[in-house]
């Protein structure tokens, strides 16, 4: 590639277990610095590779962004509730290295967690975005198809401050048009 070329585009693949390095710093700088997350206590790595563990469990996707050999970014989706009647409701969760926002990362990471989702049984996929977006999730999301479902008022406190949350929906495959098959059963 030459200088004047434009980046890279993001690889996207699972998350390995070497990438934990990178991806506990990424969301350390998030927890630590920013409201993406509620958290206020870095976890290490191998209590995230015991999250991802989990998320596996449920046949979810955990997945990193590579630009340039570097892990810039990774996604994952959770089951929204642990409650069986929401088998088919899953949230997604992005976070972007601060060196690589601006550069189709979060765009990339979105668009590979949705299409391995609607390959699975979910139909609805839920964005829960702390503070109004203002870090871009909320543009990110419309983007990607979502859609202003609300927003809960100062239900966070974090950083000195309350929090809101911005809940974005958006159908995954067939959505609600169609029954699920009765084969898919889904999660607990």
């Amino acid at each position: 590639m030459s200088e004047t070329s434009p980046a890279a585009a993001p690889v996207i693949r699972d998350a390995t277990d070497h990438d934990f390095a990178a991806i506990q710093a990424i969301y350390a700088h998030h927890v630590l610095t920013g409201v993406a997350s509620f958290e206020e206590t870095p976890p290490c790595a191998d209590e995230l590779k015991k999250r991802r563990a989990a998320v596996l469990s449920h046949g979810l996707p955990y997945i990193v962004a590579e630009v340039d050999g570097k892990v810039a970014g990774y996604a994952y989706a959770t089951l929204y509730r642990p409650r069986v009647a929401y088998r088919y409701t899953i949230e997604d969760s992005i976070y972007i290295d601060d060196a690589c926002r601006g550069r189709g990362v979060g765009r990339a990471l979105l668009a590979a967690l949705i299409e391995r989702c609607e390959q699975g049984p979910w139909r609805q996929m839920i964005a829960v975005i702390a503070d109004g977006g203002r870090g871009g999730s909320l543009s990110l999301h419309r983007q990607a198809g979502f859609e202003l479902v609300g927003t809960l008022k100062a239900v966070g406190f974090k950083h000195g401050r309350w929090l809101d949350s911005t809940v974005m929906q958006r159908a995954l495959g067939a959505g609600s048009e169609v029954l699920p098959a009765a084969a898919n059963t889904g999660g607990e």
